[in-house]
């Protein structure tokens, strides 16, 4: 079944609800059907998942069980959420995936990558996206972003990951520069600066080439590239 699946990350604030509605918007004006989700928190198992991950609270949890708290959503997504929408030729778009426990859990909180790696291969079971796109910017604006939002929709002041230092957000910047220099047919970083509109032009100029053909056999569903590349994150 031709699919397509493609994943934005990148750091807090960088903007990626927003780019992922309008790459939706961009990918249904090609004659696809579009499924957008998000990591964690893309099935009601996830949801409670994620109060648990990105809630302030007086019993954090340690860096390793914060990776296996999100395998676990991930594991579960891939199975009831990604996997279904690609096996009917859906294009999966999702808010986060593998590359950003590499990049928080791996070189933000310091877990040695080969078991980081592991983890996200189990969850996973070996599903890769056809392209990612990093929304890249600095650690300063992209909270300065994430506070300000959360303040005009009444929600909490700050976040847990908002609440890290500086110092984390670079390292977690850093490691997303890591994983596109491994991957540079996969990964690619756009500048998350300027308006929502410059930023999905960019967006845009980097997966385009995925939908302007009927699609793509997908990774991990039968693709003769299933097992070729750089193992999945």
């Amino acid at each position: 079944m031709r699919a397509v699946f493609v994943t934005l990350e990148g750091g807090e604030g960088a903007g990626k609800t927003t780019q992922l509605a309008l790459l939706a918007a961009g990918v249904e004006g090609r004659g696809w059907v579009a499924v957008t989700t998000r990591e964690p928190g893309g099935t009601p198992l996830g949801a409670r998942v994620r109060e648990l991950l990105v809630r302030l609270g007086g019993d954090p949890p340690t860096p390793l069980a914060e990776l296996l708290l999100y395998a676990a959503d991930r594991a579960h997504h891939v199975e009831t959420v990604i996997r279904p929408g690609l096996a009917v030729g859906r294009a999966v778009l999702c808010d986060r995936y593998a590359d950003a426990t590499e990049a928080y859990q791996g070189y933000g909180r310091g877990l040695p990558l080969a078991v980081v790696r592991e983890v996200n291969r189990l969850a996973t079971g070996g599903l890769r996206p056809h392209r990612t796109v990093v929304l890249d910017l600095s650690p300063e604006e992209g909270v300065r972003r994430s506070l300000e939002r959360q303040r005009c929709g009444g929600g909490p002041r700050e976040e847990r990951f908002e609440a890290e230092a500086v110092a984390f957000h670079e390292r977690v910047r850093a490691g997303y520069r890591a994983v596109a220099r491994e991957d540079p047919e996969r990964v690619r970083i756009v500048d998350a600066s300027g308006t929502p509109v410059a930023v999905a032009e960019r967006v845009w100029a980097e997966v385009e080439d995925l939908f302007a053909r009927p699609g793509g056999l997908c990774p991990g569903l039968g693709a003769p590239d299933a097992g070729s590349g750089p193992s999945p994150r």
